[in-house]
């Protein structure tokens, strides 16, 4: 595997495959079997698979979640080497943004809901970041995990907005076998509390089985007062809106597909999940 740090030497190496796919993972570090798996299938889709390790300081609102957020750069780089990842690019601050980047984009009512309401900035800075890495790498292909559902649309939007070749890819949310949704904030939870987390897709699990016999207020309702029961869980949001324009909704009749989205705070973790709700 191939570890770069500038912009420089990752854009001359990259030209020796002008003629080959490539295939991109944008990450923050904090690696698990869910990044492994959004690289395992770039390698299956792509000659050359590219992942990046760059906490991005744009996308953060809480200067203290940007602190506490888990890095292990070395264990990561083993990690890729394991799973047989041709490319890291570990870029530095200052390497990423050269020169300071005031830049706004619209993105509508996809960056104003649930994530885009409690992180106020969260989504404008993830596309100032990706416009930054397809400028550099220009991939044929980029992968997202769909566990954050709605930043995957707003990268969707970004790639019509610009206009631009690069095919997104939505891969499955991987779970811990108690049902939590893989994530690298996932790090920062004890052995106990990855185990009470394990609640949360189940609640999600119920609510998702239950559109028939449920209206949307009490399935509300149900999972609120579900995660009121334990005293470690401070709900941030839940809501059920259309798969397509995540417009929440109040009723049944106003969406053809829908999925439920929460924010679920953990003794101090975020952790977010979604489901999609059975017909």
């Amino acid at each position: 595997m191939q570890i770069f740090k500038t912009v420089k030497e990752v854009q001359e190496y990259l030209t020796k495959f002008n003629t080959k796919s490539i295939g991109f993972v944008a990450t923050m570090g904090a690696l698990h079997e869910a990044h492994f798996s959004l690289i395992e299938r770039s390698k299956e889709e792509n000659d050359i698979t590219v992942c990046s390790i760059f906490v991005n300081p744009k996308q953060f609102n809480k200067k203290e979640d940007l602190i506490k957020y888990p890095r292990n750069v070395d264990a990561d780089l083993d990690g890729l080497r394991k799973v047989g990842c041709d490319i890291a690019f570990v870029p530095s601050v200052e390497e990423m943004y050269p020169a300071k980047v005031q830049k706004e984009f619209d993105f509508g009512l996809l960056s104003e809901v649930m994530e885009g309401e409690h992180r106020p900035g969260h989504f404008n800075g993830v596309a100032i970041v990706i416009e930054r890495f397809f400028e550099i790498l220009n991939p044929t292909r980029a992968y997202f995990g769909e566990k954050d559902y709605q930043q995957l649309a707003v990268i969707k939007s970004l790639v019509e907005k610009l206009n631009s070749s690069v095919k997104i890819v939505g891969c499955p949310i991987f779970r811990e076998k108690n049902g939590l949704a893989m994530s690298s904030r996932n790090e920062r939870l004890s052995t106990e509390e990855k185990e009470l987390a394990g609640e949360i897709s189940k609640a999600l699990k119920f609510v998702s089985t239950n559109r028939d016999t449920h209206t949307i207020s009490e399935l509300k309702n149900w999972f609120s007062n579900k995660m009121n029961e334990h005293e470690l869980f401070d709900l941030e949001y839940f809501e059920i809106a259309d798969e397509a324009s995540l417009k929440p909704i109040n009723n049944w009749l106003g969406s053809e597909k829908q999925i439920a989205f929460t924010a679920v705070n953990l003794n101090g973790v975020r952790l977010i999940d979604n489901m999609t709700i059975i017909n």
